[in-house]
C-alpha cells in the first residue's frame, strides 16, 4: 500500500491507510482535528494506538456511551474506565 504523502494527511473514505509511521501520525492528527471518528476507527483497527486513544478521548468528551462500550468490548481499559465514570455521572 502506498503511504499518504506527509503534505496531505487527509484520507478520503475508503482510501488505503498509510503504512509509514510518520504518515500514520499525520493521518491521526488530521482525523483528530476534523473529529473524523470513521477515520480514527479505521486507523485504530489497523493498529494505531494513538488513534484508539483519540477515539476514547473524543467519545468521552461527547458522552458517546455506545462508542465507549464498543471500545471496551474490544479490550480497551481506558474506554471501560471512561464508560464507568460517565455512567456514574448519569446516576
Amino acid at each position: 500500500m502506498p503511504a499518504t504523502p506527509p503534505s496531505d494527511p487527509a484520507l478520503p473514505t475508503g482510501a488505503p491507510l498509510p503504512t509509514d509511521p510518520d504518515a500514520v501520525a499525520l493521518a491521526v492528527e488530521a482525523a483528530i482535528e476534523a473529529e473524523d471518528l470513521a477515520l480514527l476507527r479505521r486507523l485504530a483497527d489497523a493498529g494505531s494506538s494513538d488513534a484508539e486513544d483519540a477515539l476514547v478521548e473524543l467519545a468521552a468528551e461527547r458522552g458517546d456511551l455506545d462508542e465507549l462500550r464498543r471500545l471496551a468490548a474490544l479490550g480497551n481499559t481506558d474506554a471501560a474506565d471512561e464508560l464507568l465514570e460517565l455512567e456514574e455521572e448519569e446516576e
